[in-house]
């Protein structure tokens, strides 16, 4: 399995599947800058999540908040996490409200994506003066 980040692309979609994970990732971002221009950086992450929360709303998107997930380790239920938002159904949500996203956090928002089996995701940080934010892609390798 091959996981690798990304910045925005926005020509050359392989397939229909990642052109509408690019329209979607699109649609989040677009949120998330309203979100970072209105209210700035500085606050605790879940007030950026209930900012997001309304923003993906006035945007018709279809989206859970805080949706809680098994975790297993060979098979066997070992705990729970909840990510901030899935998308769709299709893309996982991490909100940071941190100075600046370090290696360790995009690690854990890999480990999410794998652990729930999700294809893409986006890690936001709002904490920093201008919004960062990384597009996560986990790509099934050929091998059996």
């Amino acid at each position: 399995m091959e996981v690798k980040t990304s910045e925005p692309r926005f020509s050359g979609f392989k397939d229909l599947q990642d052109m509408q994970h690019e329209v979607l990732t699109g649609k989040v971002i677009r949120c998330a800058m309203n979100v970072h221009n209105a209210l700035g950086n500085g606050f605790q992450e879940v007030i950026y999540q209930r900012a997001l929360e309304i923003e993906m709303q006035r945007a018709n998107m279809i989206f859970a908040r805080e949706m809680e997930m098994p975790i297993f380790y060979r098979e066997i239920q070992i705990g729970t996490r909840r990510v901030d938002f899935f998308v769709e159904n299709l893309i996982m949500v991490e909100l940071k409200a941190l100075a600046a996203i370090e290696k360790v956090h995009l690690a854990q928002a890999k480990n999410y994506l794998e652990a729930y089996k999700m294809q893409i995701g986006l890690l936001i940080n709002f904490g920093a003066t201008s919004l960062e934010f990384k597009r996560l892609y986990i790509r099934k390798s050929r091998k059996s």
